[in-house]
């Protein structure tokens, strides 16, 4: 199917609103997306026709269910190209995905004096869990630091990596700074060494087509509602190597096998992660949305989203005084900045006021803040669904922002 920005925007109902009298420009796409007509026509259709606890019920309502929840799970496996539906894991979200890892993989394999690297431009969702479990473990975090564009220092992991070095956890692409990281030579490098890897993949999953086979990764992790989905329900995949190996997260129904007084035997996987009753709409309708991804087309997203980035970051280099953070050639459709003398909070506020969402402040991300010894940045963010009209609103509305100022 062609590329048609308006047809596009018209499957989103919530575009077509005005927010204090002005159309709603919605480039807070970072954060989460806004859905698509069939993502929500779906959730009421599992709701209103075929709401029923899935697994073990003998019912109808809940054989079929059971059968779109399970499907779901079939269209996330081929989405990433996973080897196996039973690396397909749901969860509640990315944070609840790596939150999983370091729980059953931390509680495993960390002992006192080993090591996990990160790097300085994670999410906190990817920082704060291992800086808990390295206390609690009396394990030592490392990071791989920042340049002053924004990439990583790629050159300095080497110098990191010894052999108490346990795990990689680093983000596909930064939420704050938009840099795609070089995530394939990281995991070679790490592999090397044979040190597994997971990527937080929350920003990469709706901008690139991600094949978990091809990169090698040994964890990806991803939210549903940053990808046009549900809100409440994301994905880790797992090699199945790793995720037989590794004890469940939580405890309760489903994710055993057999239960007696004396004894308690684990389900086979993927259910061994799944515990009590999951967010089975919300999985659903996730494959919905992954469907509507693929019948618009990765390459015709990444091609819109790539020209908007470009026209974005050339007219607003027009504006005086506006400084730039994140400035890799090798971006995500994120452009993250400061007006000279102005606080990030007051231009969104006032941005606000025009019809124009962004986000203000460290994007849950203050060690990469720190690291340009700034307290936040505005942060616009594109998805398939904006257009470059946007872009000029928001041109005029941060010249208003200065004459305010001024």
């Amino acid at each position: 199917m062609s590329f048609n920005i308006d047809k596009i925007r018209k499957d989103f109902p919530i575009l077509n609103q005005k927010i204090y009298g002005k159309p709603l420009i919605y480039l807070d796409n970072a954060a989460t997306t806004q859905k698509p007509q069939v993502v929500i026509d779906k959730i009421s259709e599992l709701y209103s026709k075929k709401n029923s606890n899935i697994h073990r019920g003998v019912h109808f309502l809940s054989n079929v269910a059971t059968e779109e929840y399970e499907n779901s799970r079939k269209i996330i496996r081929k989405f990433i190209n996973a080897k196996s539906t039973n690396e397909i894991i749901f969860t509640k979200g990315t944070t609840d995905a790596i939150n999983l890892i370091v729980s059953s993989f931390g509680e495993k394999y960390i002992k006192s004096g080993d090591e996990i690297i990160v790097t300085e431009m994670e999410h906190h969702s990817n920082l704060v869990p291992w800086q808990m479990l390295c206390e609690r473990k009396n394990a030592k975090l490392k990071f791989i630091p920042l340049a002053d564009n924004g990439e990583l220092k790629i050159d300095e992991l080497e110098k990191l990596i010894s052999p108490k070095t346990k795990l990689i956890a680093f983000v596909h692409i930064s939420n704050s700074l938009g840099t795609i990281n070089p995530v394939k030579k990281i995991i070679e490098k790490a592999h090397k060494y044979n040190i597994p890897v997971l990527i937080d993949g929350a920003q990469a999953i709706q901008h690139k087509k991600t094949d978990v086979r091809e990169l090698d990764c040994d964890f990806y992790v991803f939210s549903g509602h940053k990808m046009y989905g549900p809100n409440g329900v994301g994905v880790l995949y797992g090699k199945e190597e790793w995720l037989e190996k590794l004890p469940p997260y939580q405890y309760g129904g489903e994710m055993v096998k057999t239960v007696s007084i004396k004894k308690t035997y684990f389900n086979e996987l993927p259910f061994k992660f799944e515990a009590g009753t999951p967010n089975y709409i919300d999985a659903t309708a996730l494959g919905t949305a992954i469907e509507y991804i693929e019948n618009i087309g990765f390459e015709q997203i990444k091609k819109h989203e790539h020209e908007l980035l470009k026209y974005a970051t050339e007219k607003l280099t027009q504006i005086k005084g506006i400084k730039f953070y994140g400035e890799s050639p090798d971006k995500s459709s994120v452009v993250s900045f400061l007006l000279k003398g102005i606080h990030h909070y007051d231009t969104g506020m006032i941005l606000d006021k025009l019809g124009i969402a962004v986000r203000t402040g460290t994007h849950c991300s203050e060690p990469a803040m720190k690291r340009f010894n700034i307290d936040g940045t505005v942060r616009a963010s594109f998805a398939m669904y904006n257009k470059k009209e946007e872009i000029d609103s928001l041109f005029d509305g941060l010249q208003k922002v200065i004459q305010m100022f001024s």
